[in-house]
């Protein structure tokens, strides 16, 4: 069983996988399918640093598993992946306003080239925060890194994104410094680094 297919627990509902993901979502490789629905959340979860499809499409590129080879016959620097609302946990109620199975409520991407990996991407759509999916997706973004030889995982946030950071820190990064005026608009940035 591959680690985006949890073993199902007792009653026959997916289990929560190794990275910690709740119970009715699955963690599996963004397609170029994907793009039309990412694109749609990308304006929500990133409104000052939305990236275009064509970001997309040349980050998918360059995406393989560790040990393989991308479409130009390169190792693979990149994976990105989608967390897709799947079927309910038991006893889950859910509503009209909530995720439909198979609807995209998170996803993310990392760079790996050489012994430091970088988070290109990461977010979970409104509606499903809370749940612990950011975290999930920490957890395999560094495991990850780790399987492709990375000692460190780096990433830069929005300095007055305090939530984002918050989760940071309590999944092991550390801040190191501060780039000024690194988002456009003019925002500082924030550089942390977690230990792999």
């Amino acid at each position: 069983m591959s680690p985006a297919e949890p073993a199902p627990a007792g009653d026959g509902h997916p289990a929560e996988d190794e990275y910690g993901l709740p119970p009715g979502h699955l963690l599996r490789p963004m397609t170029v399918w994907d793009i039309p629905e990412v694109m749609a959340l990308e304006p929500v979860l990133f409104p000052l640093d939305a990236w275009p499809p064509r970001f997309y499409e040349e980050e998918l590129a360059q995406t393989g598993p560790a040990g393989g080879r991308d479409v130009h016959g390169r190792p693979p620097t990149r994976d990105y992946r989608v967390v897709v609302r799947d079927v309910p946990a038991p006893g889950e109620v859910t509503g009209d306003d909530g995720p439909a199975p198979g609807e995209i409520v998170g996803y993310g991407g990392i760079m790996v080239a050489g012994d430091v990996a970088d988070v290109q991407t990461v977010g979970t759509v409104a509606a499903a925060q809370g749940r612990g999916i950011g975290a999930a997706q920490l957890r395999w973004m560094a495991a990850e890194a780790a399987v492709r030889g990375a000692g460190a995982l780096m990433l830069e946030v929005r300095a007055s994104n305090a939530a984002a950071r918050r989760l940071y820190t309590r999944h092991g990064f550390e801040e190191l410094h501060v780039r000024r005026r690194y988002y456009p608009g003019g925002e500082d940035a924030v550089i942390m680094r977690k230990a792999l």
